[in-house]
C-alpha cells in the first residue's frame, strides 16, 4: 500500500472517531430531558411495590405476572410515590410480553390536582414498553403522589412487569441509557437465525444507524479535505476502511453477546439429558404438559388436533407430539371443524380461549359450535386434552 494511501486511511479513521463522538454529543445535548446535569438520582419501584387493582396476576420471583384482564378487558397496577416531577422527567416501565396492539397507558396523580387522573400513551415495541419523556407534559407538575399502568385488550400470553425506573434524565443518564441498550444481553429466540436486534429490543438510538451517520460524515469530510490537496484518488480505499471499521464495531458487539449466550446455554443445559434440557428450555411448561398428555394417549399413532392462541405453542406442541398424526394451523389461529372430528380423535388445547367443556354432560363446545361428546383426559391450569367419543 502506498504511503499516501496509508496516511489517508489513518486520517479517515481519525475523522470517523471524531464524527462518532460529535454525533453522540449532538444527540445527547439535543435529546437529554430535564437539566443537563441533574442532582437527583434514579428511583425504582419493584414488582413488590405494585398493587394489581384490576385483572388477574401474581408475583413470580421478582416480576408481577398479569395472566388475564378483568371482565371489562382491563388490567391495572398501581403504586404510591412521592417525588418532585421537575426532578424526574423520564418514566421507564420494565417488562415483557406486551401485545403489540394493546392499549397501554401510564397514569399518575399529583398533589397539585389530586382529584385529576392524568395519562399518556406508552409505545409497545417487540413486547416491551418504550420510556416516556414527561418533560414537556403540562400535567407533569408538583409532586407525583401515585403512578399506575393500565393495559387494555386481550392477553394472548401473560404479561410480565419487573419494575418502573424513575429517571432524572441529563446528558450522563441519556448517554448511559443508550450504551446499556447497545450492550443489553440479547438472548437467542425463535427469530435469532434470521434477525439480530443488537442489544435491547427497544432502542431510541440503534447503534447501526449511529455508525452509518458517522461513516458518511467522516467520508464526506475526508473527501472535502483530500480534494483540496488533490489526493482524492484514495477514496475507494478510505470507504472500504471506514466500512470495515463500522462492521468490526458491530461484530464486537455481536461477539460479546454470543460469549454471554454461550455461558448461559452451558449453565442452563450443561450435564443434562434430553428430557431435562427440554424442561429447562423456554417451552418447558409446554413440554411437561405434552409429556403428561402423551402418557394418557395410545402408544400407536392417533389423530391429534392442537389449538392455541400462540402460533409458537401450536408448532412446538405438534413437534413434541410426533409421531402421532398431528393437525395444527401454523399461520391462523384456527380450530378444527366439529364435523371433521371422529371418535378416538384427541383435541389438545393450550392457552386457547373460546373452548368450553361441560364435565357433567361430557360435552366440548368449540368456539360456539354445537357441543360434541368428549372426555377430559387431562386438565391443567393452562391446557387440557380431550378424547372425542
Amino acid at each position: 500500500m502506498p504511503v499516501s494511501s496509508r496516511i489517508g486511511a489513518r486520517a479517515a479513521l481519525t475523522m470517523f472517531a471524531l464524527a462518532l463522538a460529535a454525533c453522540l454529543a449532538v444527540y445527547v445535548a439535543m435529546s437529554a430531558p430535564g437539566a443537563w446535569f441533574p442532582a437527583a438520582g434514579v428511583k425504582a419501584l419493584t414488582a413488590r411495590d405494585f398493587a394489581l387493582a384490576r385483572g388477574t396476576g401474581a408475583l413470580d420471583h421478582d416480576a408481577l405476572v398479569i395472566s388475564a384482564v378483568d371482565a371489562t378487558g382491563v388490567a391495572l397496577l398501581t403504586a404510591n410515590t412521592d417525588f418532585r416531577s421537575v426532578d424526574y422527567p423520564v418514566i421507564a416501565w420494565i417488562g415483557s410480553n406486551f401485545p403489540v396492539r394493546a392499549d397501554v397507558r401510564f397514569l399518575w396523580r399529583t398533589d397539585y390536582a389530586p382529584g385529576k387522573l392524568n395519562s399518556v400513551q406508552v409505545a409497545v415495541a417487540a413486547g416491551r414498553l418504550a420510556p416516556v419523556n414527561m418533560s414537556q407534559n403540562p400535567d407533569w407538575v408538583g409532586r407525583i403522589i401515585g403512578v399506575a399502568l393500565i393495559v387494555r385488550g386481550p392477553l394472548a400470553e401473560p404479561v410480565l412487569v419487573d419494575r418502573v425506573a424513575i429517571k432524572p434524565g441529563g446528558v450522563v443518564g441519556q448517554l448511559g441509557d443508550r450504551v446499556r441498550e447497545w450492550m443489553t444481553f440479547e438472548r437467542w429466540s425463535g427469530t435469532s437465525i434470521n434477525t439480530v436486534t443488537g442489544g435491547a429490543d427497544v432502542q431510541e438510538l440503534p447503534l447501526p444507524a449511529l455508525l452509518v451517520v458517522a461513516l458518511l460524515l467522516a467520508a464526506g469530510l475526508w473527501y472535502a479535505l483530500a480534494r483540496r490537496r488533490h489526493a482524492a484518488a484514495a477514496l475507494p480505499l478510505v470507504l472500504a476502511v471506514l466500512f470495515l471499521t463500522a462492521w468490526v464495531v458491530l461484530d464486537l458487539q455481536w461477539t460479546w453477546n454470543l460469549a454471554r449466550q454461550v455461558v448461559e446455554t452451558r449453565t442452563l443445559f450443561g450435564g443434562k439429558d434430553s428430557r431435562e434440557r427440554h424442561l429447562a428450555d423456554g417451552d418447558g411448561p409446554l413440554y411437561s404438559f405434552v409429556e403428561k398428555a402423551r402418557a394418557m394417549m395410545p402408544a400407536t399413532p392417533v389423530r391429534v388436533f392442537v389449538v392455541s392462541d400462540a402460533a409458537y405453542f401450536r408448532g412446538r406442541a405438534a413437534y413434541h407430539l410426533y409421531p402421532h398424526n398431528v393437525w395444527y394451523d401454523p399461520f391462523a389461529n384456527a380450530v378444527p371443524v366439529p364435523s371433521s372430528l371422529h371418535a378416538g380423535d384427541y383435541v389438545m388445547v393450550y392457552q386457547r380461549r373460546g373452548m368450553q367443556y361441560n364435565p357433567a354432560e361430557k360435552k366440548l363446545r368449540i368456539e360456539g359450535s354445537e357441543p360434541i361428546p368428549a372426555e377430559a383426559v387431562l386438565v391443567e391450569p393452562y391446557g387440557a386434552l380431550f378424547r372425542i367419543m
